[in-house]
């Protein structure tokens, strides 16, 4: 799975003991597919319980994925595999990225998500990285 690096923070609320309320956006390079970068955006719970780690974070989140360089795969890729995921609360709660292969249109779509042990919620967001043809995309049987 691969490792969200921070690019930047913006303050939504202030709080006058621990971390402020913000929104944190986050890079993901695809670890199976090089060339493609995701930036994730999503909100983050401050105060004393967000400072330390036992707050839970709103659900919604913002995907926009790019090609950033020459689009190279290491190996074939699944039809649908989970490509990042991030704990947004203390125990149950995960923000997911879910890669999917459009074949007709040759292109890879990626969804985000947030779930629960036990009730997810609906709130997602979904961008597309049209790949061309000139890039076989060769799927996992």
């Amino acid at each position: 799975m691969a490792k969200g690096e921070t690019i930047g923070t913006v303050d939504t609320a202030f709080k006058l003991i621990g971390r402020d309320h913000d929104i944190i956006v986050e890079a993901y390079d695809d670890p199976a597919v090089q060339g493609v970068t995701c930036y994730v955006s999503r909100a983050r719970t401050g105060g004393v319980k967000g400072s330390l780690g036992l707050a839970e974070d709103r659900s919604e989140a913002s995907i926009s994925c790019h090609q950033v360089g020459p689009i190279q795969f290491s190996a074939p890729i699944p039809k649908q595999e989970q490509v990042f995921s991030e704990r947004i609360s203390l125990v149950f709660k995960r923000l997911r990225v879910v890669r999917m292969v459009d074949m007709q249109r040759h292109t890879l779509i990626y969804l985000t998500y947030s779930d629960r042990l036990i009730d997810g919620s609906p709130q997602n967001s979904v961008t597309a990285v049209p790949i061309g043809t000139q890039t076989p995309i060769q799927l996992k049987d």
